[in-house]
């Protein structure tokens, strides 16, 4: 077998219909290829025994076939976990006889391991009846095949329907991305269409004709989208409706529009030139690795697909009306005018093959409280009308649930329901401990859209505001007009609170459509927030000035500096800061000039903070790329994230040191980044000095309850019990032991099913 019957197997596999048919094709096709007479394919379940999910060549037929742990060949193979080659198998003191199958005819053995991130999850193993063993290059080739197909054996359902258990598979376990918690039961409702993705090219006969089209095209949209902000009045807080109003400005921008109208006079009929517009903004942020931004790019296709069915006549969402029972919706993109559709006494979930966490349909599923889990792939088995759960904190879905298991979520259902109720009632009370500690928290945000649920949540100002957005959705930079009045609106609607604008974070991993910057080998070390600024420092000194104009004199603006590592940058944006001020003040207006600070992300700045205390005001612990360069891990590279802990000894070790160097500069100090809505984490950060938080908006409520329920001086005896510790698994049990201790464990993590056969 070469390189090409390798590949040719391994794609075969990834792209076979169902998992019944990939598990199959894997032992027959290796039989085939090494003209063996027995391929079989064994996987350790929850109970540590292999199990047999298929076999060419064994009479498995209808058969339930397990080896227990560490027992036969099988069993040395995971053990050793290296490969077993022996020419006659029945003779080795590990060899475990099943009568069932028919083995004893098959001599030779030769079993291989299959490993993910360094575990052993199932065994490859190829019988001949020829009494010799597998030749080497033969047993080469098998090691190859396992360490590629272990990606794929990983994916399969817990439960699968193979020639071995021919039954409708129950319990089918699909893991995707926390979307909004909680616990949804329902039917399947799949909605797969023809949408704006499969649209080809054709001519456009009458230019004109096109663009009067296309105007009327959005305004009846816009029309439509109005009256879908109406339909759920009742549902949703005004803040959220105005997820509608960001569909408004899109159809409104001027970007947008002149694309089409570009595509339309160039040729091309009103689909292709909405579709080719459409997706070069979907391409942009979609490139992008900071996940809130990446996730615009959902937002923007729903449009698409709205323009493109309006245009068509057609209404995907027609048939939803008569729903009488609770219903998940299924699709590649739950957009928001079908979570509109559907009655909300009946809607049970969402779940979208594609789709990230800080998308509109996430956003929207939390503030409605719809279960929802976020890009789950291809669901192989799923059919319409299907049981369904979906646990949206586990980031799980469950289809064909057996009785058993759904009487469990039922209860889980209900506790979710209490513990809500008492999440609610702490809207209007402050965080603070339970011996009189206040701690304040904040929201990030970098949408006009999210504005007031920060402030519907308790956020007692912005920790982090995200000004790269009006950057990114036009053809060229937005002018200094422009820029204050999105300001304007930011510092408006959280007036008399603090808000910490960050400047320009772009550069490297988020680029901008009319300002290509040559691909970098590493963009995470690049050019990138205050370098790329500094570097193009007009668009800097616009920034500033729109920031210091917008704010009109109030005192809540705090400019915020990303990425910052050496004296000589932080000198420079102060200069442009100071030349800002009197720019402004020599034109005749009246203006205060703005405290500043740094984000504490490049390790480096910790050591230069001493020196730096006489000319920033404040410091914000940027914990996502911090704890990146510490541990020179990318938590969005699936090989190492595994590895990637928050509450590594070193992170930890490093904030410590961060707190103490800031306090003895007399510095205030906060912390943002998924850190700060970890209920484990933040336990841990309250006793090593933190007081200041900021996090996703609907993260607030259970962090003020965890908070609430917390004793600092205990907190802080258990930070300085943690700090001596340099393991991280350790540090976990530290924290679970004293949280569960104090009945906290639905805040901090949920015990649920979900380790199921």
């Amino acid at each position: 077998m070469n390189i090409m019957s390798l590949t040719r197997i391994v794609q075969e596999v990834a792209f076979a219909g169902s998992p019944t048919d990939q598990v199959k094709l894997i032992v027959d096709s290796i039989s085939e290829s090494l003209d063996v007479d027995v391929c079989t394919l064994y996987r350790i379940n929850a109970d540590q025994n292999m199990e047999l999910l298929a076999s060419h060549g064994l009479s498995v037929k209808n058969k339930d076939i397990k080896i227990p742990a560490g027992k036969g060949l099988v069993g040395l193979v995971v053990k050793s976990r290296h490969a077993v080659n022996i020419d006659d198998a029945a003779k080795h003191p590990d060899y475990f006889y099943i009568p069932e199958i028919n083995e004893e005819k098959y001599t030779s053995f030769c079993g291989v391991p299959l490993v993910r991130f360094g575990k052993v999850i199932g065994a490859l193993v190829v019988q001949s009846k020829q009494l010799s063993k597998l030749e080497k290059e033969s047993e080469a080739v098998l090691t190859t095949l396992a360490s590629q197909l272990a990606l794929i054996v990983a994916e399969l359902p817990a439960a699968i329907s193979t020639s071995v258990r021919e039954a409708t598979p129950h319990n089918i376990r699909v893991n995707g991305n926390k979307g909004a918690p909680g616990i949804g039961i329902g039917k399947a409702v799949v909605c797969i269409g023809d949408d704006l993705s499969n649209v080809v090219d054709a001519a456009c006969d009458n230019v004109d004709a096109a663009l009067v089209e296309w105007r009327e095209l959005l305004e009846k949209v816009k029309l439509d989208i109005e009256a879908e902000r109406a339909s759920l009045k009742e549902n949703v807080s005004e803040s959220i409706r105005g997820i509608f109003d960001a569909y408004s400005l899109l159809l409104s921008d001027q970007s947008l529009i002149n694309k089409v109208e570009a595509e339309l006079k160039a040729g091309h009929w009103l689909p292709w030139a909405i579709k080719h517009s459409i997706h070069y903004f979907v391409e942009l942020f979609s490139a992008m690795t900071d996940p809130y931004l990446k996730a615009r790019c959902e937002d923007i296709l729903h449009l698409g697909n709205k323009l493109y069915f309006t245009w068509r006549g057609k209404n995907p969402h027609q048939d939803f009306h008569d729903i009488s029972e609770p219903v998940v919706l299924i699709g590649e993109h739950i957009d928001v005018s079908l979570i509109a559709s559907v009655p909300s006494q009946y809607l049970a979930g969402v779940v979208c093959f594609g789709g990230a966490t800080l998308s509109h349909t996430a956003i929207l599923a939390n503030a409605m409280g719809i279960p929802a889990v976020m890009g789950v792939g291809a669901i192989k088995q799923l059919k319409d009308q299907q049981n369904i759960i979906v646990v949206g904190d586990e980031g799980i879905v469950i289809v064909n649930p057996t009785d058993a298991i759904s009487n469990e979520f039922n209860k889980l259902q209900h506790r979710e329901l209490v513990l809500q109720q008492q999440l609610d009632s702490l809207r209007d009370m402050p965080a603070v401990t339970r011996d009189g500690v206040r701690v304040s928290l904040f929201t990030n945000t970098g949408l006009l859209v999210d504005l007031t649920p920060g402030i519907e949540y308790g956020a007692e100002g912005i920790g982090l505001y995200r000004t790269e957005i009006p950057f990114m959705v036009r053809e060229s930079f937005p002018s200094e007009d422009e820029q204050i009045a999105v300001y304007r609106r930011v510092l408006k609607a959280y007036e008399g609170k603090p808000v910490y604008m960050r400047t320009l974070d772009i550069g490297g991993d988020k680029q901008l459509p009319y300002y290509p910057i040559d691909n970098e080998d590493n963009p995470a070390l690049g050019w990138r927030g205050i370098r790329f600024t500094l570097d193009n420092i007009q668009l800097l000194m616009t920034q500033v000035r729109a920031m210091i104009l917008a704010a009109e004199q109030k005192t809540n603006l705090h400019i915020l500096l990303p990425m910052v590592s050496s004296t000589g940058e932080l000198d420079e944006f102060i200069s442009v800061l100071n030349d800002a001020v009197h720019q402004l003040k020599e034109e005749g207006h009246a203006v205060c000039k703005p405290k500043i600070g740094v984000m504490v992300e490049v390790p480096a700045v910790i050591s230069l903070l001493p020196f730096w205390k006489k000319k920033i005001n404040f410091v914000s612990i940027g914990t996502n790329d911090l704890s990146q360069y510490l541990l020179a891990l990318d938590r969005n590279n699936a090989r190492v994230a595994s590895r990637f802990d928050h509450l590594h000894p070193a992170v930890i070790q490093e904030i410590k040191r961060i707190l103490s160097v800031a306090k003895s500069c007399e510095l205030p100090v906060s912390l943002c980044g998924e850190m700060a809505s970890e209920p484990l984490v933040v336990a841990l950060l309250l006793g090593l000095g933190v007081r200041n938080l900021s996090m996703s908006a609907n993260k607030i409520p259970k962090i003020k309850y965890l908070i609430r329920s917390l004793d600092m001086v205990k907190m802080n005896e258990l930070a300085e019990q943690i700090l001596q510790s340099d393991s991280v698994e350790q540090i976990r049990h530290l924290l679970e032991q004293e949280l569960n201790e104090l009945g906290l464990t639905d805040i901090v993590y949920r015990k649920t099913v979900t380790s199921f056969q």
